[in-house]
């Protein structure tokens, strides 16, 4: 017969049992959860409307290897009714920085090409809308009220899905030898001008400049954001090729529309990035703009869908107070406003640098770039004012009620 010693030891270790069960069963649960909103999220696609005068090509297209692949992400192709130059508008290369998204979206949802030709992608590395950053606890998706709709965009990562790519090396060196941190290696802005058979992620950088090249496209614009503590912020970075076009785009803003956007000279040294390697590797004039989100920064409390939204975050007004910030966060409606701002700023720079006469303006004959293509002429883009006023959701289609 059990002592009482016993039959204490007995029902002690029967509760741990119990306990250590139900933990792992409520571990189990919490993992299942999780599991199926991931899966859920990884396979949503965020819808964008597009009309008939839009084309749609695909980066199989110009790298074969991404076909049947998540990467193969869709190019829009706006073609004018008269003969010009070519701008392609990169949205989503880091789609933890929104605006760039919702900046290509207004853009192939909006415009009206009458001379040219005008390339929008909206999700530049599709893969890394597929995950979220680890360790960051984002949120999956944020909201923009449009006219009669609510519409739902993805909030991804800064780079290529490790289902994608794997593994990382010890270090990253790029094409032209350069070292960086091993993660870089999954960063598209780290990537170009791409391989036909190198990874994941510098395939989808080869079919951009591939893109580029067949085409001929006279401008590039990469569309970024960053944390209100980067120093380069708000600005235009820019290949030395487009210099002229980006000073004059940033003196414009700032003289007639009073909106600050500097101008910055990419270094020669600092390889991997659009506004260098496109510049070096095409003939296209390369870009990459910058705008200030509290969502990018480390200083920011919760990260929550509004912050996405709003840019308020009482640790940035704090950090802004005490100037130890560069700019301060803004919504991203007026995010959204700048980036629309500045690319037609510089298209308008460039009609005025690269479209008189055979070569264009001083600048352009002495800096050797190009030929004229002619001009851009492109209508119904909402001014800064009133994406300001209204909303950058006034301007975007309405979700359709039945879409997934």
């Amino acid at each position: 017969m059990a002592t009482i010693k016993e039959l204490f030891k007995i029902e002690k270790n029967t509760k741990n049992i119990i306990v250590t069960s139900s933990i792992l069963a409520g571990a189990l649960a919490i993992g299942l959860v999780a599991g199926v909103q991931f899966k859920q999220f990884s396979d949503y696609e965020t819808y964008f409307y597009v009309r008939d005068n839009v084309q749609i090509e695909k980066f199989s297209d110009y790298s074969p290897n991404l076909k049947n692949t998540v990467g193969d992400a869709d190019i829009y192709k706006i073609e004018g009714k008269n003969p010009g130059p070519s701008v392609l508008i990169l949205g989503g290369t880091h789609p933890n920085e929104p605006s760039g998204q919702i900046t290509a979206a207004l853009f192939l949802e909006n415009i009206e090409v009458e001379a040219g030709t005008v390339y929008v992608i909206t999700e530049t590395n599709k893969s890394a809308y597929t995950h979220s950053h680890p360790l960051e606890a984002t949120a999956f998706y944020y909201d923009i009220e449009t006219q009669n709709s609510t519409r739902k965009f993805k909030f991804g990562s800064r780079a290529t899905n490790t289902n994608q790519q794997w593994p990382n090396p010890d270090v990253y060196t790029t094409q032209s030898g350069q070292k960086l941190s091993s993660t870089d290696t999954r960063n598209l802005n780290r990537s170009y001008p791409g391989k036909k058979d190198g990874t994941y992620t510098e395939q989808v950088a080869f079919a951009i400049t591939e893109l580029i090249k067949q085409n001929d496209i006279a401008v590039t614009i990469d569309l970024h954001e960053a944390s209100p503590e980067y120093i380069t912020i708000n600005a235009i970075v820019f290949h030395q090729d487009a210099a002229a076009i980006a000073s004059s785009a940033s003196i414009n803003m700032d003289m007639w529309s009073d909106v600050k956007i500097s101008a910055e000279e990419s270094p020669t040294n600092l390889h991997g990035l659009s506004h260098r390697e496109l510049g070096d590797y095409t003939d296209t004039l390369a870009l990459l703009c910058e705008t200030s989100n509290a969502a990018q920064g480390k200083i920011r409390g919760a990260f929550t869908e509004d912050l996405i939204v709003t840019g308020e975050d009482k640790f940035y007004d704090k950090a802004d107070e005490l100037g130890i910030i560069y700019a301060a966060p803004v919504s991203l409606t007026e995010r959204v406003a700048r980036h629309t701002l500045t690319i037609c700023e510089i298209l308008k720079a460039y009609n005025e640098e690269y479209s008189y006469g055979q070569y264009g303006s001083l600048a352009s004959f002495l800096g050797g770039k190009r030929l004229t293509q002619g001009m851009f002429s492109i209508s119904n883009i909402p001014t800064y004012e009133e994406i300001m006023d209204k909303g950058v959701g006034y301007y975007l289609a309405d979700q359709p009620a039945d879409y997934k």
